[in-house]
């Protein structure tokens, strides 16, 4: 089990952890959503849950909560500059298909 970081992602998430006093690290997850049932959620992490999985690379703590692991599982995590654009991209080894706008994708375990 493991959730990676790319080089670019540490150090975005870097960035937004110094702007977040007291921030623990990233939360990954999903949530049920659009056409195809899950969606991405990504945030700032305040707070450990009890049933968090944390994954440590270079220092930059990502927690999962359990009911999304079975759907991010082997993710990597990258930041990608684009022109203008600027986001975070997911590789996810889970994902069978995705809805033709890319908001939502299905899983094996889905």
């Amino acid at each position: 089990m493991a959730i990676t970081l790319t080089p670019s992602a540490v150090a975005r998430v870097r960035q937004y952890l110094g702007d977040t006093p007291g921030a623990l690290g990233l939360r990954f997850g999903v949530k049920r959503s659009g056409c195809s049932g899950w969606s991405y959620v990504v945030d700032i992490a305040n707070a450990r849950a009890g049933n968090d999985t944390v994954f440590e690379q270079d220092g930059v703590a990502v927690l999962v909560d359990a009911d999304s692991l079975a759907q991010v599982d082997g993710t990597e995590i990258d930041f990608v500059k684009n022109g203008l654009n600027h986001n975070f991209v997911f590789r996810n080894p889970r994902v069978e298909a995705e809805c033709g706008c890319g908001e939502s994708f299905t899983t094996q375990s889905a």
